[in-house]
């Protein structure tokens, strides 16, 4: 029960921190807008630093933790994929072009023994 009271409060914390992550970014975006006369240097330095404090701020809470966490490993596990090679690719692409002429050319000639049949042989058009 107590671990249901603990969960519960730092949802309630990290609400009102993300609401404040929020805030900061909004506030970098208007004042990015505000200082139109400056230079474009100081105005991407006010946003770009804005939102370095925003995503400082929700970093510090536990789901923020757990994002960058979940970011890591994935980075992690991106390092450990085999890519194809660049032969390989080529290959895999022209056998899905090769697939995709197949496919038109059978739904082509199937449209057409259905148009043959319904019109011609049913119907009686010609």
């Amino acid at each position: 029960m107590s671990e249901q009271r603990n969960i519960s409060n730092e949802g309630a914390e990290g609400n009102w921190v993300v609401g404040l992550a929020i805030a900061l970014a909004v506030g970098a975006l208007i004042a990015y807008y505000g200082l139109a006369s400056e230079s474009m240097i100081i105005r991407l330095s006010v946003l770009l630093g804005g939102f370095v404090v925003a995503l400082g701020v929700i970093a510090i809470t536990a789901s923020g933790k757990r994002f960058l966490a979940y970011a890591k490993e994935s980075f992690y596990e991106v390092k450990k994929v085999v890519w194809p090679t660049r032969k390989e690719s080529s290959q895999m692409t022209l056998v899905v072009f090769a697939f995709v002429a197949v496919m038109a050319i059978f739904l082509w000639s199937a449209d057409k023994l259905i148009e043959w049949l319904i019109f011609s042989v049913f119907l009686g058009w010609k």
